[in-house]
């Protein structure tokens, strides 16, 4: 694994920040300064920054955070967007968001400072399940969400099949369930698009098991050990 990546995954810094702190001498592999964020580190190297060994992180931090409009899903942002750290900003162990929501999505984001928790739920390998509640324009007719189900271009990618339910179909608008194992850019919003309905409102209400139920915007609660366990699996 690359340094930086090791230092982001640690809770640390992101890994625009973990390249200025390898760069100002501040990091150390093996008690040697580490001269390159490239590097790599194995099983068994010692990281530490500032002479903090990052082996040992304390208190692992597994939250659920209802992601309102406007944040962006980042640790920071050069634009000066707010980001989701924002809400949790009274936490005192530095977690950093898993996956992403694109800036117009609301919903269920996990947090954690848990590196290898973090990769192995976003590895394609997992295809860890998640559920989406979408507003599109107009009509959504059977045959759509047919192609939807069988998976549909995007732009050069043919999606994986995924599920899908309406909810309720109204004179301008329909709201529909779906669920996707992949994490494409904007995913949900292209596959939509692709057999002819743009997407008004989008909203992440579970992963996995884990769902947002009645968590307000902008709050957070701790996962539950059996939610965290089954992430794990």
């Amino acid at each position: 694994m690359r340094l930086n990546r090791y230092i982001a995954q640690a809770g640390v810094a992101s890994r625009r920040k973990a390249d200025e702190l390898v760069f100002g001498g501040r990091v150390k592999v093996n008690g040697t300064v580490a001269d390159s964020p490239g590097i790599d580190v194995a099983d068994g190297d010692i990281v530490s920054v500032d002479g903090r060994d990052l082996s040992a992180r304390g208190r692992l931090v597994y939250i659920a955070l209802n992601k309102p409009k406007g944040y962006i899903t980042t640790t920071d942002d050069e634009k000066g967007r707010p980001t989701v750290m924002e809400l949790v900003s009274d936490i005192e162990e530095r977690i950093y968001p898993v996956g992403r929501l694109d800036a117009e999505t609301t919903g269920l984001l996990v947090m954690t400072n848990d590196g290898d928790f973090a990769h192995a739920l976003t590895h394609p390998k997992t295809e860890m399940v998640k559920t989406y509640r979408a507003r599109v324009a107009g009509v959504i007719s059977k045959e759509r969400l047919a192609r939807l189900n069988r998976g549909v271009d995007i732009g050069g990618y043919v999606t994986a099949p995924a599920e899908t339910e309406l909810i309720k179909q109204g004179k301008s608008s329909a709201l529909v369930e779906i669920r996707i194992h992949e994490g494409k850019n904007r995913q949900i919003r292209k596959m939509f698009a692709a057999v002819g309905n743009k997407v008004i409102d989008l909203e992440r209400t579970a992963v996995g098991e884990v769902r947002l139920g009645n968590l307000k915007e902008g709050h957070y609660r701790k996962l539950k050990q059996n939610e965290i366990d089954m992430l794990k699996k």
